[in-house]
């Protein structure tokens, strides 16, 4: 790492328990005054939309709160309608990745709408409408300038990633108290997720010092907090813990390049229907055994962090031990650890290799992947 090169963000990131208090002052200082709420009905039903609907008052003239999981596109085209008759001037996603992600694809569908220009890199930094995040999840969306958006109208349907730095979140809040009922299968899912983000940066082709430090410390609060999360979901000081992992992993991963890890799961949730956080929980651990022999050197501070006694072992032997750290967690926290348990046909295989390889993230794999058949193979070990 003594040459890199990287983009970062100008953010404002609040984190504290009952920072979701502070919403009301932090929108103010954006000037917004129609403001439009994406989240989703398990949201609405736990009550999290109503404390919105009292903090911003009149300011809330929208709210979309059907998002689906992997921001289907004509969802995200009836929000950014939604939006545009209501002149909002910012929007606000409250929830896990798909909800924040829907918040990005309004903003960035808004955008367009009104500066149809052809140069877009001579078009200003700040976003028309700006987003503002307020995570309930390990997703990590909060905090990288990427959303991903399924096509369904194609057969098959297929996901893919809109990068655009106008689209990062321009005020990220964290308040661990949002985690507390969330439910076992999703703290575990989202929090390998989490783990995933701190796996692909370090090992990423465009890392570098600062992703590198966020995702060694991310991965010691998740490897610490997680499993307390899961089986003690009201412990406050481990909720908050954990999130303070998910952010530092979405940071490490805000603006370096993803490799096969991220690229595959994107195939299986766009097409195969599969939500993200079980995606990762099944393919980290065969990802990281395929890289294993490229990013050994630069896995082993995870590895540690894991539990592995990496001075007993050789560099690669830690992280195919790590990798089976992953994989008896996902166990332990009764997530599915095979493609067979999630629906995923084992004659559609060789078709999602091939999806998979046309997939631009995975030839930025540390380990060069060559041909379709490595993909294969290792969705084959993961079925």
């Amino acid at each position: 790492m003594e040459d890199f090169h990287y983009v970062a963000y100008a953010q404002e990131v609040i984190f504290g328990p009952g920072s979701v208090g502070r919403l009301g002052e932090t929108v103010e200082r954006l000037g917004a005054q129609r403001i439009m709420l994406c989240t989703s009905r398990s949201l609405r039903a736990g009550g999290y939309v109503a404390t919105m609907e009292s903090i911003l008052g009149s300011r809330l003239v929208a709210i979309f709160d059907e998002v689906l999981p992997h921001v289907q596109d004509v969802q995200a085209e009836e929000a950014s309608a939604f939006a545009e008759g209501k002149q909002i001037d910012a929007v606000i996603g409250l929830g896990g990745g798909s909800p924040l992600g829907m918040a990005k694809a309004v903003a960035y569908e808004l955008e367009k709408r009104a500066r149809p220009l052809p140069h877009p890199s001579t078009l200003a930094s700040q976003p028309l409408v700006p987003v503002v995040a307020i995570p309930t999840t390990y997703a990590g969306s909060e905090m990288t300038a990427v959303f991903g958006i399924t096509h369904t109208r194609e057969k098959p349907p297929r996901k893919i990633t809109v990068s655009d730095a106008k689209i990062v979140p321009k005020i990220v809040l964290y308040d661990p108290n949002l985690t507390l009922d969330l439910p076992p299968a999703l703290t575990a899912s989202t929090g390998i997720n989490a783990l995933a983000h701190c796996i692909e940066a370090l090992y990423s082709r465009t890392r570098h010092p600062l992703s590198t430090a966020a995702a060694v410390s991310a991965v010691r609060h998740i490897a610490e907090a997680l499993p307390v999360c899961y089986a003690q979901g009201s412990d406050l000081d481990a909720r908050t813990q954990m999130l303070i992992g998910a952010h530092l992993a979405g940071r490490s991963l805000a603006d370096v390049t993803m490799g096969l890890h991220h690229g595959l799961c994107h195939v299986l949730g766009g097409t195969a229907n599969v939500p993200h956080g079980i995606a990762n929980s099944i393919i980290l651990p065969h990802a990281m055994r395929f890289n294993a022999e490229m990013t050994a050197q630069q896995l082993l501070p995870a590895a540690e962090a894991l539990g592995v006694r990496v001075e007993e072992l050789s560099p690669v032997a830690a992280v195919e031990a790590a990798a089976q750290k992953v994989f008896d967690l996902v166990g332990q926290m009764k997530l599915p650890q095979h493609l067979r348990d999630v629906g995923v046909r084992e004659a559609d295989l060789s078709e999602f290799a091939q999806m998979a390889f046309r997939n631009r993230t995975v030839h930025n794999n540390p380990r060069p992947v060559t041909d379709a058949g490595e993909i294969e193979r290792l969705l084959r070990a993961a079925w």
